[in-house]
């Protein structure tokens, strides 16, 4: 018996103004705030603010908008994106997948510690010595990297909090639960972090801070370390590479203007991370006003910053619960947003390909996620973990599938003229030659260029002296694994009834020319009204 399928309305963003919210809170994350306002200081303070402008506008709204494009013209998850695009790429959608489910384990223990720290600034838990604290109460670390399955009750049941909450929100669906979620907490967020950047600008010492983070050094320019650490924060900060953009961009209308929109996103991200750096610095001033040295002697960044400098200047600093209350609030806020885009993209890829709905999706990818998180971020060994996760998914997940990505779409497929005229049809900012240029050019030698230097560097001597029992597990492993169940995913059969309700809206691209029919025999079955 014949029949023709049943197509249902693919859940999408109620309006532009939700779309760039969530894009906000995906882009605004915890590196903005404890990564951006460092990376800028050590690589000429004020100067740095050049090479970082011109990597926003020849690297990262160029790849923004290429992941638009992708993502809109196919309607659908990276995967399906990509195999629309051309069925033989496919795997590049699954290989954001596997990058996302990996920075998904780590991250929720992070916005768990960051919850944790909320409370503490009332009590100041840390006392004297905040590092102390950290390492030996709070996370309780072995004296040598280890793997170890000693759980921390301090730390497993926030992490399970937090699994709980996105289970929730991702369950709910696009609009009322990833969307409505930005909607509430970026305001909310940008709203506590301009209350301590004012208040931290109160503080003695304020100025000393902003001094040091602003006075340009101009020699800086000619290093070309300066420009590949601009280029990386742009890239990092942006969300490209993950999937994330390719998925929320298939959420938005068809008449959507979509370089506009992106132009909003990237330089509200610029200036969230700039408003970081003012705040993050002003408190750093006062931290070293408080104890008589220099701001160089104090000025950090990352798991250092959050939850050692500035529980120090919590303790010192008058008012200082109102202080730890925002930026540990913060960060909480931007984790839980930016998570949730991790989260989507799986739950999208999933949902497309399988058909099972949204909550079945949900608790298909969140369990598995959820139960790695708990089962290695929730032990005494956990950081360890975590720092061999995230340099290495970092490095060899997101930059190089980024840099695949762009080379065989521009170069294999020939595809940029088609995405630019895609974005061109509805857009008020038009995508030309120069842009195909940049993203095909400028972009992978930076990018290339940044990834045999990591190479090397880890190839000579081993990350942060770790054994290599956790590197081949937690570095390389994770990195060989990922990119293996990309390719094998991508080789399993699609849902027929996925296939019926998501019909092409674009056909694929080969040697820059779209192809009459969609070449995908079950699809085509399925349109054709056979079952």
């Amino acid at each position: 018996m014949s029949k023709t399928p049943t197509r249902t309305q693919r859940e999408g963003f109620s309006s532009r103004r939700v779309f760039i919210f969530a894009a906000i809170g995906s882009a605004v994350g915890l590196g903005n705030i404890w990564r951006f306002p460092y990376v800028a200081y050590d690589n000429g303070g004020g100067a740095f603010l050049i090479p970082y402008l011109v990597a926003l506008l020849t690297a990262g709204l160029p790849i923004l908008f290429f992941d638009y494009a992708i993502g809109h013209r196919a309607r659908a998850s990276s995967p399906l994106a990509f195999r629309r695009l051309n069925r033989k790429t496919e795997f590049i959608g699954w290989w954001h997948m596997g990058v996302n489910f990996i920075i998904a384990i780590y991250y929720a223990a992070i916005i768990a510690w960051a919850a944790r720290y909320t409370f503490f600034s009332f009590n100041q838990a840390w006392g004297d010595d905040p590092q102390g604290f950290f390492f030996k109460e709070f996370l309780q670390i072995p004296d040598t990297p280890a793997l170890t399955f000693d759980f921390v009750p301090g730390i497993l049941f926030p992490i399970l909090l937090i699994w709980v909450l996105l289970a929730i929100v991702m369950s709910l669906g696009v609009q009322k639960g990833v969307g409505q979620a930005n909607v509430v907490f970026i305001p909310v967020l940008l709203i506590m972090f301009l209350l301590l950047v004012l208040y931290s600008l109160t503080l003695p010492g304020a100025s000393a801070g902003l001094d040091a983070l602003f006075t340009p050094d101009w020699s800086a320019l000619t290093k070309p370390e300066v420009w590949v650490a601009a280029y990386g924060q742009i890239f990092f900060s942006l969300s490209v590479g993950f999937g994330i953009m390719v998925t929320y961009a298939s959420y938005l209308k068809q008449k959507s203007d979509l370089s506009g929109t992106g132009a909003v996103v990237g330089f509200a991200n610029s200036s969230f991370e700039l408003l970081a750096g003012i705040g993050v610095f002003a408190a750093l001033g006062f931290m070293a006003s408080a104890a008589g040295t220099e701001v160089s002697e104090v000025a950090t960044s990352g798991l250092g910053l959050a939850f050692i400098a500035f529980p120090t200047i919590i303790s010192q600093a008058p008012g200082g619960a109102i202080i730890g209350f925002l930026f540990f609030g913060s960060l909480l806020f931007a984790g839980f947003t930016s998570i949730i885009s991790v989260i989507e993209v799986m739950v999208a890829g999933i949902e497309d390909k399988f058909s099972l709905g949204r909550v079945r999706s949900t608790w298909l990818v969140i369990l598995p996620i959820a139960t790695l998180s708990v089962l290695f971020m929730s032990t005494t060994s956990g950081i360890f973990v975590l720092d061999i996760l995230d340099n290495f998914i970092n490095q060899f997940g997101i930059l190089t599938v980024g840099l695949l990505s762009i080379i065989v779409v521009a170069y294999l497929l020939r595809g940029l003229p088609i995405l630019a005229d895609h974005v061109n049809e509805r857009s008020s900012l038009k995508l030309g030659r120069i842009w195909m240029v940049l993203l095909a050019v400028i972009t992978p030698l930076i990018l290339g260029y940044s990834l045999i230097n990591t190479l090397i560097s880890l190839l000579q001597e081993p990350y942060e002296g770790y054994p290599d029992q956790l590197l081949n597990i937690f570095g390389w492993g994770m990195v060989a694994l990922v990119l293996l169940a990309a390719i094998v995913v991508s080789f399993l059969p699609w849902s027929t009834r996925s296939r019926a309700a998501l019909t092409p809206p674009a056909p694929p691209i080969s040697g820059g020319k779209v192809q009459g029919d969609y070449q995908d025999p079950a699809a085509n079955q399925l349109l054709k009204g056979d079952s």
